[in-house]
């Protein structure tokens, strides 16, 4: 094992032990290129990185590039593998103000991925080995599958989502007590498919359920995918990440928070994310520690994200007119949220074909087709109706994010008549 990685894993202590045997091995090269330049950044000359620049020290950059943004030049730079210093502290301070509740605790400064996916496969890379088990609802983002099965050889295990129109907090529990020191807990709210978030009643019971099963001895690692993060429609909802609550629980509980600008600002293209770590206890070393080995995989895999996209997510946070744009683009989907709810409403006649799944936030709800198979439906729809679903988990997944609000009650309709067509032949 590389003395830079041994180092780290010293310096975690008893978190070393949460890591996979991949994440054991990896560490940031700061004695290498990266290292070796940063030394020599205030240097006069300065011969070390492979970028390149005119002869008055400005970014060599053709202008059939530079002239498509209003940035600066220097946003065509290599951005690092921790990401620009900059926006890390700008999603750090963002991270409190959406969630208040993580005002004076520990937690580490964000480390740049190239958007919620990549965070995930370094949280999958760092933690979750060969044969560890990774706790999902059974309604959960089959990219998690690839992710943690197929790519590192663990082994997703499911609990029942939902129980009485709430979240199975019981059924979670359970997986997590089931046989096995270590545990991967992945919770993603608002769900996708479900478009579900934690009541605060859930939340709580969630919460509990997590530390009990610490404090029995299990070493457990929270995932919260927060990538639909601040899309809720009803009061009563957990309203802020979970990350709050876990980034203190118990030492036996390491929390990691995937969240970046693609759902919450909208720029789906952009590609940049984050991952932050906390436990109860860290200390300031450690948390440097466990960055530098979310760097070092970037560092192994792309190198670094997209400068551009870093440069125009924090443009974007210093723009006066960030939070008002982004409210009215809430809005759109709030009142698609809330049109669902009528429709439904108005036809409970719909009840003998689907059943709608609860559902309280994001971009998606789901309705489960009674007495078909739901890909059957979902194929009917295509055929029959110029109408384009999902299928996940025997759920159909209808995406209000992007139907138009005049075209929502047909899509109901649709489903409906679907579903009659196939139980009538």
């Amino acid at each position: 094992m590389n003395a830079l990685a041994e180092q780290l894993n010293a310096t975690l202590g008893p978190v070393a032990d949460m890591l996979s045997p991949v994440g054991r091995r990896i560490y940031f090269p700061y004695g290498g290129i990266l290292g070796q330049g940063a030394e020599a950044k205030t240097c006069d000359i300065n011969a070390t990185i492979g970028m390149a620049f005119e002869e008055d020290g400005s970014p060599l950059v053709m202008d059939c590039f530079a002239g498509q943004t209003k940035l600066d030049r220097k946003a065509f730079l290599y951005a690092g593998s921790f990401g620009l210093l900059p926006l890390r502290e700008q999603w750090r301070d963002m991270q409190v103000k959406k969630n208040p509740s993580l005002k004076g605790k520990s937690f580490s400064l964000p480390v740049v991925t190239n958007a919620l996916t990549h965070g995930l496969r370094i949280a999958a890379e760092l933690f979750a080995g060969p044969g560890d088990q990774v706790v999902v609802p059974d309604l959960y983002w089959d990219n998690y599958s690839l992710l943690f099965e197929e790519s590192c050889g663990a082994k997703l295990v499911t609990f029942n989502t939902f129980r009485k129109s709430a979240f199975d907090v019981a059924a979670m529990k359970s997986a997590l007590l089931a046989p096995g020191d270590k545990k991967l807990l992945i919770l993603n709210f608002p769900n996708n498919p479900t478009g579900y978030t934690a009541t605060l009643d859930d939340a709580k019971k969630i919460v509990a359920a997590v530390k009990a099963a610490a404090g029995k001895g299990k070493k457990i690692v929270v995932i919260l995918d927060d990538a639909y993060f601040g899309l809720v429609y009803e009061p009563g909802v957990h309203g802020e990440s979970l990350f709050a609550e876990f980034s203190d629980l118990h030492r036996n509980v390491l929390a990691v928070k995937l969240d970046g600008t693609t759902k919450e600002d909208y720029v789906w293209g952009m590609r940049v994310g984050f991952i932050t770590f906390a436990w109860k206890g860290a200390t300031d070393s450690q948390l440097k520690a466990i960055a530098a080995k979310a760097a070092g995989n970037v560092r192994s895999c792309i190198s670094n994200v997209t400068s551009i996209g870093q440069h125009m997510a924090l443009a974007a946070y210093k723009d006066p007119g960030y939070a008002r744009q982004k409210r009215a683009k809430y809005q759109v989907l709030m009142k698609r949220y809330a049109l669902i709810r009528k429709i439904l409403a108005k036809h409970p006649e719909y009840a003998v074909c689907f059943e709608a799944m609860p559902f309280n936030s994001g971009y998606f709800m789901c309705v489960r087709p009674k007495g078909v198979d739901a890909e059957a439906v979902r194929r009917h729809l295509i055929e029959k109706y110029s109408t384009g679903t999902i299928v996940l988990s025997g759920l159909i997944r209808l995406a209000f994010s992007t139907t138009p609000s005049a075209k929502l009650p047909k899509l109901f309709a649709n489903v409906a008549a679907a579903v009659a067509d196939l139980t009538t032949r």
